[in-house]
């Protein structure tokens, strides 16, 4: 859980730390509504994936399921600046599938958190083979970095594409090649 009163705490601190006025007319509620903010960005830090991924339906067929372009808002723990982008998740069923709403919010569980690109990608990868039991899992996420445009090397509109592969995709380069065409098209 958020520690409302130390966020706000920090926050005046960190606006001192930069010669601001914490009584200054804009600022007065700053520490409130960032306390408030961090409620939310980070509220996956504490939420299983598992209640996401428990809702399945049985299947006949085994075809790949693909959700694509999943939007995404996290924020990363080296420079605590946001990173934004898309996330595909597919998946080779084991007679059962999930609702597609479900690896949406597969992905928002683990982007609500402080974190960084590379990892977010295995552990929606490992959520869904954990809680499906799917033959496989290939997940791939683009970002783009704050931490990257607006400080440091100041490269606007690079992006980070990060691959996760898991079960029968990480011997099938067919399959990993249809993945790829289907998340172009």
């Amino acid at each position: 859980m958020i520690d409302h009163e130390k966020v706000k705490k920090a926050v005046e601190l960190l606006l001192e730390g930069i010669g601001e006025d914490v009584e200054r007319e804009g600022l007065r509620e700053t520490p409130e509504r960032i306390a408030r903010m961090y409620e939310e960005i980070f509220s996956g830090r504490d939420e299983d994936p598992g209640q996401h991924l428990s809702k399945v339906f049985s299947v006949e067929h085994n075809d790949m399921v693909l959700e694509k372009d999943i939007v995404f808002y996290s924020t990363c723990e080296h420079h605590m600046m946001p990173f934004f982008g898309k996330a595909h998740v597919a998946y080779i069923p084991n007679k059962k599938v999930t609702g597609l709403s479900k690896l949406a919010r597969t992905v928002e569980v683990f982007a609500k958190r402080l974190q960084i690109q590379e990892q977010m990608t295995a552990q929606i990868a490992d959520a869904v083979m954990e809680h499906l039991s799917p033959q496989g899992v290939m997940v791939m996420v683009e970002a783009e970095h704050m931490c990257m445009t607006m400080r440091g090397v100041k490269k606007p509109g690079s992006k980070t594409v990060s691959v996760a592969v898991r079960g029968i995709f990480e011997q099938d380069d067919t399959l990993q090649n249809r993945f790829f065409q289907m998340v172009k098209a």
